[in-house]
Order: structure tokens, then sequence, then C-alpha cells
């Protein structure tokens, strides 16, 4: 299979996958403009926290390319840029990166872009890594579940979640995946199952509330799920549904890992009950492609992400080695620029 690349730079123009429109066709979605890379990011033309962090870097060359040598209006735009989604710690962490080499680089456009391009080059790098560290969790044969979309397509390549499945199916581990459709936005069902079937992985489709009953079976070997914010304590933002996984696999004793590169960790949050939730719009609940599946007029609610506590995660995979208990701990000497063993 062809890697896929979510996010791409080509002739001046930020290049994406639009995923609004996945698996029915495959179509790029261009923009030269900061507007235009927020809408990208708040309409999820792009998703998932690495991509939108890489889109984000090439926002910021776009500001400053339409700030015509204003810094207060290249910070107006970067600060506009950032509150696109304000829930996956990436974007944040990729804006306020670009606007310090902006400040460094005397605000030279051709240094900008290169750090944009480091910045996209650096997530995959950090996929491949988590990912072949993520073996060392999966044995031969094993049935794992997987939530949302973590693949190449929430990434700037290979991806998180997906990535260690994926790299697991091409070592030979003869390993079987079911996954999760993921309500209301349905990223499980369009994204995933397609990864995954290009991919060529035995892999089905499940709806969400079929989760629990595979997990209390013993059909499931253990949980890898993505994240969009990791607080110091170990704390995860994943998408919602993922805190009830959790507590299913650890009533029934299965191992739940998050998957993420050290860019989704934000050491200045304290833990879950600091992590933003973005609530969405209510018609993601009410309409599936412009049609009615509930009265109009009911309300909704839509929270796109939740939190699932530490105590309910067995590992943390990132690219610096697998965070394990006592988290604080693990994740300061990450802080600190150790490698786990």
């Amino acid at each position: 299979m062809e890697d896929i690349k979510a996010v791409q730079f080509e002739n001046g123009k930020l290049k994406l996958i639009d995923q609004r429109i996945l698996p029915s066709r495959f179509e790029y979605w261009y923009t030269d403009t900061e507007e235009g890379v927020f809408e990208a990011i708040r309409t999820m033309i792009v998703r998932g926290a690495p991509a939108i962090g890489g889109a984000a870097a090439y926002g910021a060359y776009f500001a400053l390319l339409e700030a015509n040598g204003s810094k207060e209006e290249f910070e107006r735009k970067c600060l506009h840029l950032i509150t696109a989604r304000p829930t996956a710690v990436n974007l944040e962490w990729s804006v306020k990166r670009m606007m310090a080499k902006a400040e460094q680089c005397g605000y030279a456009p051709n240094e900008l872009l290169k750090e944009a391009d480091s910045i996209v080059k650096e997530d995959r790098e950090m996929n491949i890594k988590l990912s072949e560290i993520g073996l060392s969790v999966i044995r031969k044969g094993d049935t794992i579940l997987t939530h949302c979309n973590a693949g190449a397509l929430a990434t700037c390549g290979w991806g998180t979640a997906l990535g260690v499945i994926r790299s697991a199916h091409r070592s030979g581990l003869d390993i079987k995946v079911y996954a999760d459709e993921t309500r209301p936005r349905l990223q499980g069902a369009r994204l995933t199952a397609w990864e995954l079937k290009e991919e060529g992985i035995d892999a089905t489709l499940i709806p969400d509330s079929a989760a629990a009953t595979l997990i209390r079976d013993g059909r499931i070997d253990l949980i890898i799920v993505g994240a969009d914010r990791i607080s110091a304590d170990g704390d995860t933002a994943n998408k919602l549904g993922t805190f009830a996984l959790s507590i299913a696999a650890k009533a029934y004793g299965v191992p739940f890992y998050i998957a993420a590169p050290t860019s989704t960790i934000d050491f200045s949050t304290k833990d879950g009950k600091d992590i933003p939730i973005e609530e969405r719009d209510w018609d993601e609940v009410r309409m599936i492609e412009g049609i009615d599946i509930a009265p109009k007029g009911m309300k909704v609610y839509n929270p796109s992400f939740d939190v699932t506590p530490h105590e309910n995660i067995t590992g943390i995979i990132t690219e610096k080695g697998i965070i394990y208990p006592p988290f604080d701990k693990n994740i300061e000497r990450i802080r600190n620029g150790e490698t786990l063993g």
C-alpha cells in the first residue's frame, strides 16, 4: 500500500485529503491562506491532533505572508488559528513553535516554511518510532480493539494507534482488529475502516455499543487508541467513548494503551480536569448527510472528546518509550529529555 499523506505542501499551497467525504470519494482540498487553514481545521477537512498540528504550521506560514511585515498582525492571525479547535494540544504547540521560530529568524518566510516542513517530517518520524516501540505490547495472533481514527489520516504520516497496528501487521504478527464506528462523525467507520482495508488487515467494524460485550466475552486481547491531549499526570483526552472503553477494559483485565507522540503531552496541564473539551454542532447527532434522524429542535449534548483517567491506562506508547505508572513521575522524565527503557 502506498503511504497516505494527509498533510502536504505543494506549489505554495497546503494540500489536504478532504476527510469529510471519505470513503465514498478521495479528493484533495487546497488553501494558501491562514483563514483557509483555520476553516479546514474547524470543519474537520483535516482532523487528528498531529495532523492538525502539521496543517497549522503551514497556516502560521501563510499568516506571516499575509501580515506584510507587521509582527502584530502575524501574532493576531496565529492566535486566531489556535482557536480553531480547543482540545487538540498539537494545534497550540505547533503554532507557538512557529511564532518562536519567526522571532528567532527575523520573520523570514523561507525559514518559517522550513520550520513547518520540519514539524511535518518530525511527526512522521515520531509515529514510525513509537509504532516500532509499540510492537513490544503485541503478541502474535492478538485481537486489538481501536476507537476513532489514529492512523495516517490523523497524523502527518504512518499513524499512532493505527500506526502500531500497521507495524504489527507488516511484521507478520497475524493480528485481527475490531474498529468502533465512533459516533457521531463515524471516523471509525469512514476512516479507520478505510485505512485497515487499504492495508489488508483482518478487520471488523462494530457499533460502539458492541465493544463492551466483546471485552466481557474475552474476545479482545488489548485496546490501543490515540490521544488529543495528555496532561502531566497521564489523564488523556481522546474521542468521545474512549473513557467508557477504559472502564470496561479495567473491569475485565484487558490492557488499555494510549499511542501518541510526546508533542501531545501538555506539560502545563496538571490533570484531566483542566483539559478543555470541545462541544460541536448539535446537527452532528441529529442528522446524517443532511437527513434528520431525530426530531427537529431536539436538544443535544455533543462533546467531541472525553477524558480517561490515568488509573485506567496501562501505558502510553511514545517515540521516547512506553510511559508506565507512576505516570506523573515518568512524564516528568520525558519533559526533562529522558528516553524511557
